[in-house]
């Protein structure tokens, strides 16, 4: 009776366990089956057609035939424009930076004074993280006109978004111990700031920069379509004129200035490191 009593108790629990246990088998399929669904309504919102692709093969064809060779008879006229773009870039950065720092160490709860101070600051980074650099380009062209300066203004904005987040995850993450010894010596708020926390994110915040730098060198290209000057403006002038072998050149010009911003930012990480 024992016996038969202990196994019915077994088999309650097991049931119990197959019935706690099916729900978790089952969630990777709804998993799949859900992201399938929102699969298929993008396929239906962004009205894709790969056969525009297959009939409009010639097109592009075309147009490559008649960008070939590129026009590296107007090279020179192109190394302005890239030198605005690279300025715009390390501009924007700068200031970015520059401005981010405070406002992550306002952010970061291991280091701000205060909880409005830490709500304001991460409010700000919010805002300026929100709003994509083209729509700040858009802004700042309207209010300064055109040219490379509101491009500039609009990286230094996105990149305090963004670098002001990046930091004060840095921050908050460091370890405390250095700080905390500092306290216990009686030093002040400035003296534990340049002596604890800035040689323990200092290599960090450095990376994450140049990061950013290779990232805005892209940015300043795309924000010269909205006429905040630099390779973007001439290369959208170029299309509009139908200049496909200038067009051509300035797309090779950009490749050139892309990849040596990565190779420069690559290699001052490994220095730093």
């Amino acid at each position: 009776m024992n016996e038969r009593l202990l196994g019915d108790l077994s088999a309650r629990k097991r049931d119990q366990g197959d019935m706690r246990y099916a729900p978790s088998r089952a969630l990777p399929f709804l998993l799949v089956f859900a992201f399938l669904i929102a699969l298929a309504q993008a396929t239906l919102v962004v009205q894709a057609r790969p056969q525009d692709l297959v009939t409009g093969a010639y097109g592009m064809a075309d147009i490559l035939r008649r960008a070939w060779p590129p026009d590296f008879g107007r090279l020179g006229k192109t190394l302005w424009p890239a030198l605005e773009t690279v300025d715009i870039a390390l501009f924007g950065t700068t200031v970015g930076v520059l401005i981010a720092l405070p406002l992550a160490i306002l952010a970061a709860r291991n280091t701000t004074p205060a909880g409005p101070f830490y709500a304001a600051s991460r409010g700000i980074i919010a805002l300026a993280r929100a709003v994509p650099d083209l729509v700040w380009a858009l802004l700042f062209v309207t209010a300064v006109g055109l040219g490379p300066f509101p491009g500039a203004l609009a990286i230094s904005v996105h990149s305090v978004g963004m670098l002001g987040r990046l930091f004060a995850e840095v921050i908050e993450d460091m370890d405390m111990g250095p700080v905390e010894a500092l306290t216990m010596t009686g030093a002040g708020r400035m003296q534990i700031f340049s002596h604890a926390v800035v040689p323990s994110v200092l290599p960090s915040l450095f990376g994450i920069a140049l990061y950013r730098l290779d990232e805005n060198m892209r940015s300043s290209l795309v924000l010269g379509f909205v006429g905040a000057g630099g390779i973007g403006f001439e290369l959208l002038t170029a299309m509009n004129l139908f200049q496909y072998r200038t067009v051509s050149l300035l797309l090779l010009v950009t490749f050139v200035l892309v990849i040596a911003a990565e190779r420069l930012s690559a290699a001052l990480r490994r220095w730093i490191d």
